[in-house]
């Protein structure tokens, strides 16, 4: 059952080492964040969504682990991240934390413990073979680093060794079921850090790979016991507290306990028809298909009914920025859409500007592709977009050189901008209990290759009728509705006569019936 404040939630993501640099050293921090909770809660945005903050070698942009209980220096202590949750409790708002339950750092002193010959406390902490030639061929390794004989299971990047959660089904003799005394040790840890942060002040997590914990775990039915397991757990020791997945699975994560999973670029939702392939459907061009992920929408709500949320992001860190494939009014669309569906919406820093994903960027920090939707964000007309005063040539990720690139500035001042649309969409959706997290959606018309896209979003006595239509032309389709109030637009107005609607071409309009 999700918890009471996530009725209302709408989230922001911040990649804190590109979103604001306070002290001059090129790379974003706490300070950085805590300077601009009043400009997300202005969004109307309530809660945030932080990529990891630990202390880490960075090979993977925070995602390598080397110290769970410590906060990353380049952006403060563990005090200024208790003052960044202070400052948001303050102000209304919450924060989950970035947690990678699945792997760490080669650099983690547990996997410095686990390469040793002799028998320790963190001899099973992580994913060994008998063999320094490695194992299962299914996963990758890890061989020859270390004194003890066996590879090291890992589980993204070859500098990310797997922890040990256990085996579902055992097919080697060195693999441990999930009830083993290592894994049962790793759980109990992973327990131990949740209690640490929760016990500071943040509100929940996001947890990274949710779905890779135990291996050769084929229909994921280790993986949602141990889940369960951890929501047992804080439902006793903190019952407010929340947990998102990265599984884009939501019929197996809430299964598990989370009370949220994305849709994602990944996985069979069919996320990517809408924003980002060849012809995505909010492109004007009007040659995209919604249909596929209507059917499979509505699959996940009948399995899912009741036991949580599915949210559809903007983007976030490992997907191409909006920009990429949609502009202009697309981007405006895009976002009615994204703000009248059901669960919790979730905004990437920089998405709400029009922000562009940066091309031909170096790498950084593992980034590779994605590096180009990780850019600083932009504030302003001044140094380095309002990002840092450091030499460009020590910023954490270049800025995007486009002398026409959108900041926070332009769009304040443009009551047509994209940002405004972004801050009318989330009060429209909070005044309106239909458009929010909890109501209930039906498709009225979502034809295969064919525009408009429309449903109804209804909570209690509430019914509110959203109209989509990002191509060039006019769309329409027999519905024998009447609409009573038109409370939203983008675009000229859906037009109902009781036989027919008809939306304009790049609109969206919200009918109240």
């Amino acid at each position: 059952m999700a918890r009471e404040w996530l009725n209302d939630a709408i989230f922001y993501e911040i990649y804190p080492q590109s979103f604001l640099d306070t002290n001059g050293d090129g790379i974003g921090d706490f300070q950085g964040i805590i300077d601009k909770l009043d400009y997300i809660c202005d969004l109307g945005c309530n809660a945030i969504w932080m990529n990891p903050c630990f202390k880490s070698p960075f090979g993977d942009a925070g995602y390598d682990v080397e110290d769970f209980y410590e906060a990353a220096p380049r952006y403060g202590t563990n005090a200024d991240l208790k003052r960044l949750f202070d400052e948001m409790h303050k102000r209304g708002m919450h924060i989950l934390l970035d947690l990678v339950a699945g792997h760490t750092a080669i650099t983690h002193k547990w996997f410095k413990e686990s390469m040793k010959d002799e028998i320790n406390p963190y001899t099973d902490r992580y994913g060994w073979s008998d063999t320094e030639w490695g194992g299962d061929r299914h996963y990758n390794w890890l061989c020859g680093i270390s004194e003890r004989r066996g590879g090291a299971m890992v589980n993204f990047f070859a500098h990310q060794p797997a922890l040990n959660y256990g085996f579902y089904e055992i097919k080697e003799p060195w693999q441990q079921p999930v009830d083993a005394p290592g894994p049962k040790s790793t759980l109990e840890e992973l327990k131990n850090i949740m209690r640490f942060w929760l016990s500071m002040g943040c509100d929940g997590f996001r947890v990274d790979m949710a779905h890779s914990l135990v291996k050769n775990d084929p229909e994921s039915k280790g993986t949602i016991a141990l889940w369960k397991n951890v929501r047992d757990f804080l439902n006793k020791e903190f019952p407010e507290a929340v947990l998102v997945s990265e599984w884009g699975e939501p019929q197996k994560s809430l299964e598990g306990g989370f009370h949220m999973d994305f849709l994602l670029h990944f996985g069979p939702s069919h996320y990517n028809d809408l924003f980002r392939c060849e012809e995505p459907f909010f492109s004007r061009r009007g040659k995209g298909n919604a249909y596929e992920f209507v059917k499979k929408y509505e699959s996940l709500q009948a399995e899912t009914a009741g036991k949580g949320f599915i949210c559809i992001p903007s983007g976030n860190h490992d997907m191409d920025r909006l920009a990429r494939s949609l502009s202009g009014s697309e981007l405006k669309v895009a976002f009615g859409f994204l703000m009248s569906m059901p669960g919790v919406p979730f905004i990437y820093y920089g998405d709400e500007i029009g922000m562009k994903y940066v091309e031909g960027l170096k790498s950084v920090e593992g980034g590779y592709l994605r590096t180009g939707s990780r850019s600083p964000m932009q504030w302003d007309d001044t140094t380095n977009a309002g990002f840092s005063q450091a030499p460009s040539d020590r910023l954490y990720i270049k800025i995007d050189p486009d002398p026409n690139r959108p900041t926070v500035k332009k769009e304040l001042e443009d009551s047509h901008s994209l940002l405004h649309e972004v801050e009318r969409l989330t009060k429209i959706r909070k005044d309106h209990k239909a458009l929010g997290n909890q109501g209930d959606v039906k498709f009225i018309y979502a034809k295969e290759n064919t525009y408009p896209l429309a449903y109804i979003r209804s909570f209690e006595d509430e019914k509110i009728l959203v109209i989509v239509n990002p191509s060039y032309k006019d769309a329409t389709f027999e519905c024998d509705l009447m609409g009573k109030e038109l409370i939203y637009s983008v675009g000229d107005n859906a037009t109902m006569d009781g036989k027919t609607v008809t939306a304009p071409a790049g609109s969206v309009s919200f009918i109240k019936l």
